[in-house]
């Protein structure tokens, strides 16, 4: 589960102008409800830019698998990572205000799935987390067969508890929600890789989507529609739950609508992201000015 682009010098989503994404829009608001991009005069932190925030979802929110190896590797987050190579949002809000270091918070976990959100949510909110990241869902999309996939009506109601518990305890923080990516551009970019087509029957990656990658019946293809199909269906629930939210929170629907490519995802799994596809994300979901 990864969103990612066709790479290049420029890193740029495929077919996607990053200048045009108002991809994870946030309400650049301080208490007097005005964003300002510099520090003033005094050394002051600039107005609008968080002093804590906490980062919510599963493997591509933790930078599984980023860093070379079948492991977490958090520094390169593309919500609280460290590394340079990626310029998280944390490194970016961390230049704007100093007072964010050493507060940014990163609960998502591996395998996590809509169910796994009010936990991770409970979390950020211990942590008083002013500014909060959610991307989750793919993994509810990838089950071992269709019919194992989360229900719609499943989906929402996790995410209605997730959302439920960040607004009662962190009623002023603004709340980022993204949209789950594509996974069939992912299967689109791959299916005729042979190294992309045994890394994935060798991890069993996403089966839903991409079991028998090469497979090309209208069976299959079938199959690969429904995920699709609930993705789009998990997607209309974020932005409608968000909606519900209020001001505060502000949804992606252009995650989903990026696309994918090989050379953004890491070379052992062929499915999340390597730092270059973390710094991708970053660039395509920050939002501050």
């Amino acid at each position: 589960m990864v969103a990612s682009g066709n790479g290049g010098t420029l890193r740029r989503w495929h077919l996607v102008v990053l200048a045009s994404l108002a991809v994870f829009a946030l309400a650049c608001e301080g208490a007097d409800g005005t964003g300002a991009a510099n520090p003033d005069s005094t050394g002051k932190p600039a107005k609008g830019y968080p002093s804590s925030m906490a980062a919510l979802g599963d493997s591509i929110t933790a930078g599984f698998g980023s860093c070379g190896a079948f492991l977490v590797c958090g520094r390169n987050s593309w919500a609280t990572g460290t590394a340079d190579a990626v310029d998280s949002h944390y490194a970016r809000i961390l230049a704007k205000n100093p007072r964010i270091k050493g507060n940014a918070h990163n609960y998502a976990r591996p395998g996590a799935e809509a169910r796994d959100l009010a936990g991770q949510a409970a979390q950020a909110v211990d942590a008083k987390a002013q500014y909060v990241t959610i991307l989750i869902g793919a993994n509810d999309a990838c089950a071992a067969t269709t019919a194992g996939m989360t229900s719609v009506a499943g989906f929402r109601g996790s995410i209605d508890r997730g959302l439920a518990r960040l607004k009662k305890g962190l009623p002023k923080a603004n709340i980022v929600v993204a949209s789950v990516p594509d996974l069939y551009r992912l299967w689109q970019q791959g299916h005729d890789n042979p190294r992309a087509v045994r890394a994935w029957q060798r991890f069993k990656t996403c089966p839903s989507m991409l079991a028998d990658p090469a497979a090309t019946t209208e069976a299959a293809e079938a199959r690969r529609r429904q995920v699709r199909d609930r993705i789009k269906d998990y997607n209309d629930e974020l932005r409608q739950a968000c909606d519900a939210y209020g001001k505060r929170c502000r949804w992606d629907d252009d995650v989903f609508e990026a696309g994918f490519s090989l050379d953004l995802v890491n070379q052992v799994d062929y499915f999340h992201p390597n730092a270059e596809g973390q710094a991708e994300l970053a660039d395509a979901t920050y939002s501050f000015k």
